[in-house]
């Protein structure tokens, strides 16, 4: 049955597991995100999530016809993913947007990267004709991030009667950065995005970005952003498109979305039995001193070694906080297939070792890192810190900086990098804090320690305040509703 409703994401909201004895059964995902979309979703007639196979045991659900209600999984593939997830999304898209490449050896753009892209744009074709299928006349679909950026286009072509979204997680890289791209491949890119009626961030300094990458091909006629004159009231800004060939015109809506949480539900998972347990563990490694928390994948824009590099200067500049805080650094291993991640997960662990064999004494172990993905000891650590550092690089969001305030006992002090998505509604309550200046990230946490427990407490309230201002069913259905005719 046609859909009113469609979501398209890499990742879906449950996968499967084959047993021994060949029988599948499926398992709701985990993670706001997915909980919060599932759960306006089902609010929804006849809405349709379409996601990718990604494991052995999706794919054999797929070919055997086995599927839950709601959900379409696409079995693609494996080589053809591989190149698009690995090879484009992870390797290139992801480097480009967050800034990452070590510019005098990256990005190189060779034939093994074009063979990479084709798989990229055939990935993207499966996604886009299974919303075609799938969809009833005039539906809204949501697109979701970089992995799917050429689907508005694609789908653009195959159903012009769609009113079609997509929403980018990650930021949007500068026109310095985008213009690393080949020129066709930039154009590829954003012409698939521009194919939406609208594209959204989580803040305008990414939409900005975006509308400013657009207009990198200006002469060549494929994308012109509106002056500041054109923004409309609500926010919007139009994007002309005048594609080559035969001369049509359409506009694209470029809009922001800041993604919240769910109060009353991540308060309710972090008061869970498994979490009070883990909770009272950290008590006593802890033991009675203050707790420094960062909760982070090792990711390269996450800015994990600066972050142990200022509580190093810390310890250093203020000896009064030895044996008095610890840093507790939950630090996950992410994309550990890549060579990159591998390398930046050891040296996060040799540092954290540095600094406990520098300062630490028989009692006190400055620096606890946890690299199990622990998603209760996660929700402890917020209950417990007295200062939350957030320092990565550049971010699209980190709903970590919203996260810690709302479950946070006694008041938490933010330490917040300008880099992150959050710092545009946080700023006011945080410690704001450069992302590469080490020594004021040391005095920030300095600070933070030292913050009398009133302002703490009232400072939490506030960030509290905004970190649940647009929890995921609403960001969600926020988005719906500007699709609808007339919006």
């Amino acid at each position: 049955m046609a859909s009113q409703v469609l979501v398209a994401a890499n990742r879906g909201p449950l996968s499967y597991a084959l047993d021994q004895d060949g029988t599948l059964s499926a398992r709701r995902g985990g993670g706001g995100l997915v909980s919060g979309l599932s759960a306006a979703l089902a609010r929804q007639p006849e809405a349709v999530w379409i996601c990718a196979a990604l494991s052995d045991a999706d794919r054999e659900a797929v070919r055997r016809g086995v599927a839950e209600p709601g959900v379409r999984m696409l079995d693609i593939d494996p080589a053809v993913y591989d190149d698009a997830y690995n090879g484009i999304a992870n390797s290139v898209l992801w480097f480009t947007h967050h800034h990452l490449y070590d510019v005098p050896r990256e990005p190189v753009f060779d034939a093994a990267f074009r063979r990479q892209w084709a798989s990229y744009t055939a990935y993207n074709r499966a996604f886009a004709e299974a919303l075609a299928q799938e969809a009833a006349p005039g539906a809204r679909v949501l697109v979701q991030d970089y992995h799917l950026a050429l689907v508005p286009g694609q789908l653009r072509e195959l159903r012009p009667d769609l009113r079609i979204g997509h929403f980018t997680h990650t930021p949007w890289a500068s026109p310095e950065y985008l213009r690393m791209l080949p020129d066709d491949i930039r154009s590829e890119l954003v012409w698939g995005m521009l194919g939406a009626d609208v594209v959204g961030f989580h803040t305008w300094a990414w939409a900005d970005g975006f509308m400013a990458g657009a207009h990198l091909d200006d002469e060549r006629g494929t994308a012109r952003p509106m002056s500041p004159a054109g923004v409309e009231p609500s926010g919007a800004r139009w994007v002309d498109k005048s594609p080559s060939g035969p001369v049509r015109h359409r506009r694209t809506d470029v809009a922001v979305f800041a993604l919240g949480v769910d109060g009353d539900d991540l308060r309710a998972l972090a008061h869970r039995p498994e979490v009070d347990d883990k909770l009272a563990a950290l008590r006593s490694e802890v033991a009675g001193r203050k707790a420094i928390v960062r909760v982070d994948r090792t990711e390269l824009s996450k800015n994990i070694l600066r972050g142990l590099l200022a509580y190093r200067e810390l310890l250093t500049t203020h000896p009064e906080w030895r044996g008095e805080v610890v840093h507790l650094a939950s630090a996950y291993p992410s994309r550990q297939d890549l060579a990159a991640y591998r390398s930046y997960t050891q040296a996060v662990r040799d540092l954290a070792a540095e600094i406990n064999t520098e300062f630490g004494t028989e009692d006190w172990q400055p620096v606890l890192v946890s690299v199990e993905d622990d998603f209760a000891r996660s929700l402890a650590a917020y209950r417990l810190a007295d200062v939350a550092l957030v320092n990565p690089v550049r971010d699209g969001m980190n709903l970590v900086a919203k996260e810690i305030p709302v479950v946070s006992e006694a008041g938490v002090a933010l330490v917040l990098s300008t880099g992150a998505g959050a710092y545009e509604e946080l700023r006011e309550d945080a410690l704001v804090v450069s992302p590469y200046d080490v020594t004021r990230t040391a005095e920030a946490l300095h600070a933070a320690l030292s913050m009398p427990a009133a302002e703490r407490a009232e400072r939490t309230k506030r960030l509290a305040a905004a970190a649940t201002a647009l929890p995921p069913a609403a960001w969600f259905t926020a988005q719906l509703d500007r699709l609808e005719p007339g919006a």
